[in-house]
């Protein structure tokens, strides 16, 4: 604890120095509570401490990172630190993260091992750890049975006279109105830390009288697992890691999936491995949209097909929907924004607008047609009359997209959406003329 306190006392002083940095506040010996829903609560340990740092200005938060991540990298070699901005979807505290399960303790340790190898061999992951595998220090006290049962003394007495003395029971309570308080009684602190205190921890006999602890006990330290978590009810270690700036963890994790699968093709039987992270929480966002996609494209088809009376103008107008996948890569490449869940759902409502359109054209060259109309003529007088009004409504559309592509989580989708809708208008008016003409064999006149 000593240790974490003096380097958070210099790291405080350094952030007190930074014109950037509006308020900070730290938590030593634990996590911060959680002010937003999305925070990822830490337990208390004795060599952990985090900091919620507030910036001025959001404009100025990426550089403020990097001073941060520099300074602990290169002055507080000592300690392992991480800088990242707080996210607003599932708390993800690693972006690269594999869960190790296995029915063994020892087993399960071994592989993660292997795993943190063979991520620590990527040259774009960078600090490799596990959310536990450290033993901690521990006294072990073995009772002699044969002596406590001569005494009358069983296993059970003897741990609840120890858990009186270290952890305490209630013995009594107060009332303060109408509550009732508990009053806890339990040896002082000094001799809960003492191990000759507990050599000389009285114990109550059945018939009378008392014994010291070590009468019946023999004394020696030993190693315990600090924690384990479960998962499944299986013992589960993961291994997690940052990757380098400018990456997304898909592509580490793309990286990384030949060399955990050489893992996986060893694993015993009932031990498995499962990517968890950024990864692993997008995949669970999406598989909860897949899960309704069959029955929302079966509805769109059906209400296709009333407007359209045409399987073969309902696969002309299917076709014209991939159009925005075109816009949505140059948008999001040119501004840097990550293809995640928000901007799938971005994708999606753009499916619709681009369909919307080819009905539109569809059905005014469908009515050109019947008024009399040659093919062709229909065809460029539909395209002609409907350029306008698409234009305008996909204009409209993009403008008012605007306001939001600035925000943190909202940009995304706002970026999908103006790209892929600017593009795909423009190809709908080109491409859908040209395929209806191609498909049904309609002769260009000159």
């Amino acid at each position: 604890m000593f240790l974490i306190e003096r380097e958070v006392q210099r790291l405080e002083k350094i952030l007190q120095a930074d014109p950037d940095v509006l308020y900070h506040t730290f938590y030593v010996g634990s996590g911060a509570v959680r002010f937003y829903l999305p925070l990822n609560v830490q337990l208390e340990n004795a060599n952990f401490a985090q900091a919620v740092v507030v910036t001025r200005s959001y404009e100025v938060r990426d550089k403020v990172q990097a001073r941060l991540e520099r300074l602990l990298e290169n002055e507080f070699d000592s300690l392992q630190g991480r800088v990242q901005p707080l996210a607003l979807g599932p708390p993800v505290d690693w972006p690269i993260q594999y869960r190790v399960m296995g029915p063994e303790l020892a087993g399960v340790r071994r592989l993660s091992e292997q795993v943190a190898e063979r991520i620590r061999a990527n040259p774009n992951t960078r600090i490799v750890t596990f959310d536990w595998n450290e033993r901690s220090k521990s006294i072990e006290i073995q009772i002699d049975q044969d002596k406590a049962r001569l005494l009358g003394l069983t296993s059970e007495q003897v741990a609840q006279s120890l858990n009186s003395a270290l952890s305490g029971r209630t013995v009594t309570q107060l009332r303060d109105d109408i509550y009732l308080i508990d009053v806890i009684g339990r040896a002082q602190a000094r001799d809960r830390g003492d191990l000759q205190s507990l050599r000389d921890l009285e114990l109550n006999l059945p018939k009378g009288g008392s014994v010291p602890l070590e009468q019946v006990a023999t004394f020696g330290y030993g190693q315990e697992e600090s924690i384990i978590w479960r998962r499944e009810r299986l013992p589960t270690i993961t291994v997690q890691a940052t990757i380098v700036p400018g990456l997304q963890p898909a592509t580490v994790v793309g990286e990384l999936e030949p060399r955990i699968d050489e893992v996986r093709k060893m694993l015993p039987p009932g031990y498995r491995i499962e990517v968890g992270g950024a990864v692993g929480e997008s995949a669970k966002g999406q598989s909860s949209i897949v899960a309704v996609l069959p029955v929302m494209a079966l509805i769109m088809l059906f209400i296709l097909m009333l407007q359209l009376h045409s399987t073969q103008k309902l696969l002309l107008v299917m076709l014209t929907a991939p159009l925005g996948i075109i816009g949505v890569s140059l948008a999001l490449l040119s501004s840097g924004k990550p293809f995640g869940f928000v901007a799938l759902l971005g994708v999606f409502a753009l499916t619709g607008m681009i369909i919307r359109n080819s009905v539109v054209l569809m059905a005014q060259i469908k009515e050109s047609e019947e008024s009399g109309m040659d093919r062709w003529d229909a065809i460029v007088e539909a395209t002609m009359h409907r350029l306008r009004p698409i234009l305008l409504t996909a204009a409209a559309a993009i403008l008012g997209l605007i306001p939001i592509a600035g925000e943190v989580f909202w940009g995304p989708m706002a970026y999908a959406m103006m790209g892929g809708l600017l593009i795909a208008t423009v190809l709908t008016l080109l491409f859908l003329p040209a395929l209806y003409a191609a498909w049904y064999r309609v002769p260009v006149k000159n």
